[in-house]
């Protein structure tokens, strides 16, 4: 099986790119997998992909940014969809010209804009999976209008939990597309799992308001009170920084909590401590939860959705608290701080418990779902709207990828406009 992933930029920092990273290298364990990045910034990603994973970029800023064609507005990603401005006319004709010309069987995009080019623009023979690494109630009715129409043109729309798999089918209606629930996989610790004796509370994540850093240090002072040999360390880099520090100071906790910047990867900071904690008021899935808990820490999160209910057992393997409680989100955090044999058996259940998240078993549901979505696309799927019938007829008149590329973008653009009526 040919496997190519479409991502939005493979070379920067964020969950998407972990996700894809951890599931392109366990598909190359049998499979060609290639990561088609269609912007590029740097020499080298941050993350390094598996030795079976080509990674290729489709468009490079370090050399086009002022690219003529860089310089007009995308046609055919959603202008609905948040990363719009860093798309282009440019961006536009590579995606066009690398499906018109790709050797996979499967191609996966990860995003909503780069699932309306696979939708509507991959060649008829290749199966197109959509992936949500949001959710839906996360887009704007705009975006979601532009999504309706053309994802009937996927095979598969894959969504990181059970939740926002039931309001894909509930509120969407995609006729002729299987919508299912993969959850993100974690690889296998490498190092020695936390033994539950650390006085160190971790936390990890983008430092933006959603991620409610500010809930979790004011929780957190309740157990400096209390216990002042516990530490809190946090993880990450974002514009909420300087707030932080800020709110640091003025509860006096410089001795207890530490902005400890950004760190890749965290499997090393989570065995350094005993807890694991989020708060956010929104997560589409809970990366940091799995990662913590595949390291051996009860975690402490806010029950918000998506993601946390789906992955924390509460009372077994962590604790689910109230969004935007802190008094809640403290007693949760010092019950755990208080009780060791209560935090070290949280922490073997969360240990077992998020092996379910482990490639193995993500991987064989993966798989599976790829097999039989190419297995379907040998016959054209009728009434999917698709640049796949302007494909076969100019390759048969003997054009070029580049012509190719531009009949299917303008076959691409024709259905997205209609969508937007």
């Amino acid at each position: 099986m040919k496997v190519s992933f479409l991502i939005h930029n493979a070379y920067g920092i964020g969950g998407t790119i972990t996700t894809t990273f951890n599931l392109a290298g366990a598909l190359a364990e049998r499979h060609e997998v290639e990561i088609v990045s269609v912007l590029r910034h740097r020499e080298h990603p941050h993350l390094t992909p598996h030795p079976g994973v080509r990674l290729r970029a489709l468009v490079d800023l370090r050399r086009e940014r002022d690219h003529p064609l860089h310089r007009r507005p995308a046609q055919v990603f959603p202008a609905a969809e948040y990363r719009h401005r860093q798309y282009s006319e440019l961006t536009d004709r590579r995606i066009a010209e690398s499906l018109a010309d790709t050797p996979a069987d499967v191609v996966i995009g990860t995003r909503p804009g780069l699932n309306v080019h696979l939708a509507v623009q991959a060649p008829r023979h290749v199966a197109r999976v959509g992936q949500e690494h949001l959710t839906l109630d996360n887009h704007s009715p705009a975006l979601r209008t532009a999504l309706r129409r053309a994802y009937r043109g996927l095979d598969v729309l894959t969504t990181v939990t059970e939740a926002d798999a039931a309001s894909y089918r509930r509120k969407m209606r995609l006729p002729g597309v299987r919508v299912e629930a993969l959850p993100n996989s974690v690889p296998d610790p490498v190092l020695p799992t936390a033994d539950g004796t650390a006085k160190v509370v971790v936390a990890a994540g983008r430092l933006v308001p959603v991620k409610r850093f500010d809930l979790i240090i004011e929780a957190f002072a309740r157990v400096a009170a209390e216990f002042p040999d516990w530490q809190l360390r946090i993880y990450g880099k974002g514009e909420e920084q300087d707030r932080l520090r800020g709110l640091i100071e003025r509860l006096g906790l410089w001795n207890n909590v530490f902005l400890m910047g950004a760190a890749t990867p965290m499997e090393a900071e989570w065995v350094k401590g005993s807890i694991g904690v989020a708060a956010s008021d929104f997560e589409p899935f809970g990366m940091t939860l799995v990662e913590a808990m595949r390291c051996g820490l009860p975690f402490v999160s806010t029950d918000c959705p998506h993601g946390p209910r789906e992955i924390i057992k509460d009372g077994e393997d962590g604790r689910l608290v109230p969004v935007g409680d802190s008094a809640a989100f403290g007693e949760a955090l010092l019950g755990l701080v208080r009780d060791d044999e209560l935090r070290r058996r949280m922490g073997r259940a969360a240990l077992d418990n998020a092996r379910r998240f482990a490639p193995g078993p993500v991987v064989a549901r993966a798989e599976g779902m790829l097999q039989e979505a190419i297995e379907a696309r040998g016959g054209d799927r009728p009434g999917a709207p698709s640049g796949g019938g302007v494909h076969r007829t100019l390759v048969s008149q003997g054009h070029a990828a580049r012509d190719l590329a531009r009949a299917a973008a303008s076959s691409a653009l024709r259905t997205v406009r209609k969508g937007r009526r």
